[in-house]
């Protein structure tokens, strides 16, 4: 766990949260951790999730080829705007393995497209990095957001920060590559900071979080709440840097 967090560990939510329809979207009640335990992918997970929650705005950060979006339009039909963020394109500053050539993400962006073409009535796609096109979504607009993109430590400092303000109150943000060793692509890339960043993020932010299985963490968006961090997984004793680095 983050230095100095021991003391705010608890089991979960304390409050429970509402979305606009009047369903109840918790993180810490029984019925989604229920959901954590039958999960057998993270689809499965968050799919369920949206439809417990009947969340009709939903944002990814880092679409690729559009798998994630692909099984969410398709499992959760109440969604009526999905938003996609991602450039598609070649960046200077970004050293990580699917920095791929110009010709590879123009094919890699026309399957996301033709995956998710049956709900092109709904998808908004904001083609660029998040800092350049966040601002197209209203604030507190979304109901849920899921950040698959930049793990770099810049990547996902400009991602959690930029998001927060675009999210309903209640609502909740969820992640990929929570992950106990930061050079999981190997030290000739930038390490994944996805953890701890998101767990210094919610403290900051007084907001409750949770380490998930298949490398997944949640938090949601309170007010009046306090931090609390619960672990799934077990694998987040001591979630410092030099921890993290010394299990590499």
């Amino acid at each position: 766990m983050c230095p100095g967090c021991a003391e705010w560990l608890v089991a979960g939510l304390v409050s429970r949260s509402h979305l606009a329809d009047g369903k109840i979207m918790d993180i810490g009640d029984a019925a989604f951790q229920e959901l954590v335990l039958r999960a057998g992918s993270r689809f499965d997970l968050w799919a369920n999730a949206v439809v417990r929650a009947n969340a009709r705005t939903i944002l990814e950060i880092g679409v690729w080829k559009g798998d994630f979006a692909k099984e969410l339009l398709m499992r959760c039909p109440d969604i009526e705007t999905y938003y996609m963020i991602d450039p598609w394109a070649t960046l200077a500053d970004w050293n990580k393995p699917y920095n791929v050539d110009a010709n590879t993400f123009a094919a890699v962006y026309a399957e996301a497209m033709e995956k998710t073409t049956f709900a092109s009535r709904k998808r908004k796609v904001l083609r660029g990095a998040t800092q350049d096109v966040i601002d197209e979504i209203p604030d507190g607009a979304v109901d849920f957001a899921y950040v698959d993109g930049d793990h770099t430590l810049r990547g996902i400092t400009i991602d959690l920060i930029r998001l927060l303000p675009k999210i309903k109150p209640n609502g909740v943000i969820a992640g990929d590559d929570f992950v106990v060793n930061p050079w999981q692509h190997g030290k000739d890339f930038e390490p994944t900071f996805v953890c701890p960043f998101s767990l210094y993020f919610a403290e900051a932010m007084r907001l409750p979080i949770q380490a998930l299985p298949f490398n997944q963490f949640v938090l949601q968006k309170q007010t009046n709440a306090r931090f609390s961090f619960r672990d799934h997984t077990g694998r987040f004793r001591d979630s410092s840097v030099r921890s993290l680095l010394g299990a590499s």
